[in-house]
């Protein structure tokens, strides 16, 4: 499927994140993404790991969590959604979710290795639905949203934080 989604198939909170996902078929972009991601998160030193750029900030290893964990429920969202599950999804909490896990303790080719099983699980997932199945509409968040939105919500999310990385932890 190569159709982006249109503004009616998501909450305006997500443009930005939409907005950011180059065009072509989704299944593509997150391909393409899935190698630029491995390669920055491979230059990364490991004693850079913990790095916040500001007090209060997450640190390098909790955004690369945080890259994982909301993958993760848009996932399940686009999983529910696309199959016709019409029961309202609840939000999550990215502040909640970092607090309770413990990214630091983790290498940085811990979560790379987690980024690429949960991207590869996300494009096994979007191999097999038609165009029906990611037009459908369900709610996640109080808001309405279409299965191809969250595709684009998983890809935009991932570049809204590789540009993060690149910015605030001076990243190559």
């Amino acid at each position: 499927m190569s159709n982006r989604p249109s503004r009616n198939d998501f909450n305006p909170y997500y443009e930005t994140y939409i907005e950011k996902v180059p065009e072509g078929s989704i299944n593509d972009v997150l391909l393409e993404a899935q190698q630029a991601t491995s390669e920055l998160l491979a230059s990364i030193p490991e004693e850079r790991g913990s790095f916040k750029y500001a007090e209060g900030k997450w640190s390098m290893k909790e955004v690369i969590g945080h890259i994982n964990d909301t993958e993760r429920v848009m996932s399940y969202r686009l999983l529910r959604i696309s199959r016709g599950d019409s029961t309202p999804l609840p939000g999550f909490d990215q502040d909640v979710f970092v607090a309770g896990a413990r990214f630091n303790e983790y290498t940085i080719e811990e979560l790379a290795e987690e980024y690429r099983a949960i991207r590869q699980s996300t494009l096994k997932l979007l191999d097999k639905l038609t165009d029906e199945e990611l037009s459908r509409r369900g709610s996640a968040s109080d808001s309405e949203v279409t299965a191809l939105a969250l595709a684009y919500i998983i890809a935009g999310h991932e570049l809204h934080h590789l540009n993060v990385l690149k910015e605030r932890y001076l990243i190559d």
